[in-house]
């Protein structure tokens, strides 16, 4: 089992993901994401929401076998991916007055 993972550049991490583990916690998470613990923010797919939290647990439905994620973010738990999307939005709304995430996370790669 695969999982397609894209990551943003300046990936967001929460307090308890160590940054010299990273490595080997995106292999766990696109080899067996069932055992990686550990909470992802990605990009909604769907155009009306912005960003989504996910179990790292749920990668393992088929449904994300066919379809890839961009992940901005990756927290301990639930609590702490919270506090990265409100970092996030704290971050958009300084850098361009408004919290349109997704176009603000988006942009931050290719613009």
């Amino acid at each position: 089992m695969s999982v397609a993972l894209t990551y943003h550049p300046k990936l967001y991490l929460g307090d308890s993901i160590r940054e010299k583990k990273l490595g080997k916690l995106i292999k766990k998470l696109e080899k067996k994401p069932f055992f990686s613990g550990v909470f992802l923010i990605v990009v909604s797919r769907n155009a009306s929401d912005q960003l989504e939290i996910l179990d790292a647990r749920q990668l393992v439905q088929s449904y994300y076998q066919s379809h890839s994620l961009y992940v901005v973010g990756i927290a301990g738990n639930r609590d702490e991916a919270v506090e990265l999307v409100e970092r996030l939005a704290q971050e958009c709304l300084k850098e361009r007055g408004d919290c349109a995430l997704k176009e603000y996370l988006l942009c931050q790669t290719s613009c």
